[in-house]
């Protein structure tokens, strides 16, 4: 598995904890100057998709990580925050389905983390700090 950053780590720990599906990360290092991770994943409604969002500029505040922008959390069909390196897009499933990121970024790897990983790299940190 490729090592992720404690910023896209923390994102997908707090897109998990408010149900998003579908989480795909894609690692755009070498490929574009636009971000370094690419995040993307599904909430079921415009509710959760700004409790999906709030959750996750909520925790990389707890890092000391302030997104730069967040913006479509007005209309909550298609969020996307800015974190520099790793961008978030979260998609209700209409619009998941219409724009298709995944496939404009088919040459970029995808990185499997799923929270059984999560909680191993967190294994192995607590293990290295020891």
């Amino acid at each position: 598995m490729r090592k992720i950053t404690e910023k896209v780590e923390t994102t997908l720990k707090a897109l998990q904890e408010k149900q998003a599906s579908d989480i795909i990360t894609l690692q755009l290092i070498g490929i574009t100057a636009i971000a370094d991770y690419m995040v993307i994943c599904t909430g079921e409604n415009p509710p959760q998709i700004k409790a999906l969002a709030e959750n996750v500029e909520a925790k990389l505040k707890q890092l000391g990580k302030r997104p730069r922008s967040m913006q479509g959390l007005a209309n909550a069909k298609w969020v996307l925050i800015d974190c520099g390196d790793v961008l978030v897009n979260i998609f209700d499933n209409e619009y998941r389905r219409f724009y298709e990121l995944e496939k404009l970024w088919l040459d970029a790897p995808r990185i499997d983390v799923t929270e059984e990983t999560l909680q191993h790299q967190n294994q192995a940190k607590e293990v290295a700090d020891v």
